[in-house]
């Protein structure tokens, strides 16, 4: 291998385990025997072990005839053939996604990791699957799109131990209730120690977007230097309360939407959207009767003991 890679070789005859992140930036012409009995994902790693530098590369994948080909080895070579073009990568996981199929998240026959698809996202197919098995109608929740700039996260040395972090990170994306956040915030602070920052801004974020959620609104974006929350409804009482709140909102009942001015520094945002989560929420809920003043109490408890 460094007689290849020092160039006292031209030609180096190896197993797929050529695939593991070799960097040979001069070897320009690949040559993969029996291609079709590669997966996809091998084979799309095995390519680019080729033309890492300026040389033209090319890649030749050989199998037997067309006709031998399997269905799904047929289409495999496919996608390789169409997705050629740099950051093809995406195209190539969703071809591979059609073809092979998801997966059984439930079983015996699950396999595949969490992360490559995102936990809020796990969580959600999950209980859509439980739900599903044991005949029940899921109630529709769709989680608010919040995008802001501020580390939230569990760090390594507060939670060592990779299975607990990975179910610290699913319970918080699976609250759907600031109560929830609550229990879940003791918890951690009676099993490992006091929340550093980067957790107690996670907790944060979904508390916000649930609140967000419960008041209505879908998304949250950042035009400029203003805050956007869309779509909100609020007749003109409730509108003259937000503006006391907050003096800097404007709220536009045609577009249905809540805006207000937020700093230019990217990292100061966040604190900003859990202020317009608070009173938002704390609005749509105002002369609501006896169950919504008992709710507001729930949440009012939660932001004392998350902030």
């Amino acid at each position: 291998m460094l007689r290849f890679l020092r160039g006292d070789a031209d030609v180096l005859v190896c197993t797929s385990i050529i695939e593991s992140g070799i960097d040979i930036p001069q070897a320009n012409t690949l040559v993969v025997e029996r291609a079709d009995t590669f997966g996809l994902a091998q084979l799309y790693q095995i390519r680019g072990r080729v033309g890492r530098s300026r040389e033209r590369a090319y890649a030749y994948l050989l199998y037997p005839s067309a006709a031998a080909l399997t269905p799904d080895a047929a289409q495999r070579l496919s996608a390789l053939s169409d997705y050629t073009e740099l950051g093809a990568g995406f195209k190539i996981a969703m071809r591979d996604l059609e073809i092979r199929g998801a997966g059984n998240l439930l079983g015996d026959e699950q396999s595949g990791h969490v992360a490559a698809l995102g936990f809020e996202l796990y969580m959600q197919m999950l209980d859509e699957a439980v739900a599903d098995a044991e005949g029940e109608v899921e109630e529709d929740w769709e989680p608010v799109r919040l995008d802001v700039n501020v580390d939230a996260y569990v760090p390594a040395d507060y939670v060592p131990y990779e299975q607990a972090k990975v179910e610290v990170h699913r319970r918080i994306a699976g609250a759907r209730e600031v109560s929830e956040l609550v229990a879940l915030r003791e918890e951690l602070e009676d099993r490992f120690g006091e929340l550093p920052q980067p957790v107690m801004n996670l907790i944060s974020l979904q508390q916000a977007r649930i609140k967000l959620g419960q008041a209505g609104a879908q998304a949250v974006s950042f035009r400029g230097d203003r805050l956007a929350v869309t779509p909100v409804e609020l007749d003109s009482v409730r509108a003259k309360k937000l503006r006391a709140e907050i003096p800097e909102a404007l709220y536009e009942s045609g577009k249905s939407q809540l805006s207000m001015r937020v700093p230019d520094d990217p990292t100061q945002r966040f604190p900003a959207v859990v202020r317009a989560a608070d009173v938002l929420l704390a609005v749509t809920r105002s002369d609501s009767g006896g169950e919504g003043q008992e709710r507001n109490d729930v949440v009012e408890d939660a932001d004392r003991v998350v902030a």
